[in-house]
């Protein structure tokens, strides 16, 4: 015997009559699918820079082992302390005591209850490095004064000729005498260059016209 079928319920309809539309329930959980997997992604990639190319963007982290192995090439600690880097800064200078002039003095390079001769001090001195002060002269007879045409203090000397004004191992002031200028050069009556002393002073047959000839008296030793 057959049953009947109910009649099937009649669509909603809505206020002007007309059927309304309801969504699937296929669709609905197509739709949620698709925005779940969407909020998923952007969440779970990693931020990548803006500007930056694609093949960096996609370079893999680095693993365990490469970590480590930059690890250990960076300097320790201790390395880091010791390195040239660190050392090469030059450390400040030691300041000077108040008072106290850090500039080495004479007694600096003579022993205590010794008595020496100039000589012997200025050797030393220059033996030391030292170029200043009594340092920047030479030794007393090391270089004996120059003998030469004596030079009045009113004469005005031609062009070419110049005063040389010495003084003696114990301070004495020794008349000046007549040299050649550097660079200058003499010819004879044919023109002909004449050879220059090497140590450039006027030997009386080269004086200029007119010049008086003297040589110069080196004063004796003062007593002691």
């Amino acid at each position: 015997m057959n049953t009947p079928r109910r009649p099937e319920p009649p669509p909603p309809q809505g206020s002007d009559g007309t059927p309304s539309w309801r969504p699937s329930a296929g669709l609905l959980a197509a739709a949620v699918a698709i925005v779940v997997t969407a909020v998923s992604y952007f969440v779970m990639s990693p931020d990548t820079p803006s500007g930056l190319p694609p093949v960096a963007a996609a370079q893999p982290a680095p693993t365990a082992w490469e970590r480590l192995a930059t690890a250990s090439a960076l300097p320790s600690a201790t390395e880091a302390s010791t390195s040239p880097r660190m050392a090469s800064s030059p450390a400040p200078p030691a300041s000077p005591m108040d008072g106290v002039d850090p500039t080495p003095d004479l007694s600096n390079y003579v022993n205590r209850g010794e008595t020496p001769t100039m000589h012997e001090v200025i050797t030393r001195l220059q033996h030391n490095h030292v170029q200043s002060g009594l340092a920047a002269f030479s030794p007393p007879g090391t270089r004996p004064p120059k003998i030469g045409l004596a030079v009045p203090e009113d004469l005005v000397l031609p062009p070419g000729y110049v005063r040389h004004h010495q003084a003696t191992d114990d301070g004495q002031r020794i008349e000046a005498i007549l040299m050649f200028a550097p660079d200058h050069r003499i010819v004879d009556a044919n023109q002909q260059a004449i050879e220059m002393p090497k140590d450039r002073v006027v030997p009386p047959h080269l004086a200029p016209p007119g010049f008086p000839i003297r040589t110069i008296t080196i004063p004796p030793p003062r007593a002691q």
